[in-house]
């Protein structure tokens, strides 16, 4: 007899069989936001409202930059996966696809243009 653990009991079972895993990716980028996005408010949080010369001098440091470019990254991956997983529960069909494109297409497009942004005002 093998012991099998819930985990291993759910895996497979939803309508697309990766239910289990689009759960852990949703979970594990909800605590590592839990972390990252405090940290970014508190550290960034006095630089917002400042004129351009105070932004770009706050960001001559590198863990100012790579934690923005974390919660950036992070958070549209976390974004997309979560449309991804309320545009699979509510549409089907060819609608289902195309929005799913629409919704990781606009958070590969916003990751690009801030982390492009990020880079020209740290550089």
């Amino acid at each position: 007899m093998r012991y099998l653990t819930a985990r291993k009991r759910a895996e497979g079972k939803g309508a697309s069989h990766t239910g289990t895993e689009h759960h852990w990716k949703m979970q594990v980028s909800a605590a590592g936001l839990a972390v990252l996005v405090p940290t970014f408010v508190f550290l960034f949080g006095s630089t917002i409202g400042g004129t351009y010369e105070e932004v770009t001098a706050d960001l001559t440091s590198p863990f100012l930059v790579i934690l923005t470019a974390l919660v950036l990254v992070v958070g549209m991956q976390h974004f997309a996966q979560g449309c991804k997983m309320a545009i699979e529960d509510y549409t089907q069909g060819s609608l289902r696809k195309g929005l799913i494109m629409l919704v990781f297409g606009l958070s590969y497009a916003i990751t690009a243009t801030g982390l492009f942004a990020l880079a020209k005002l740290a550089l």
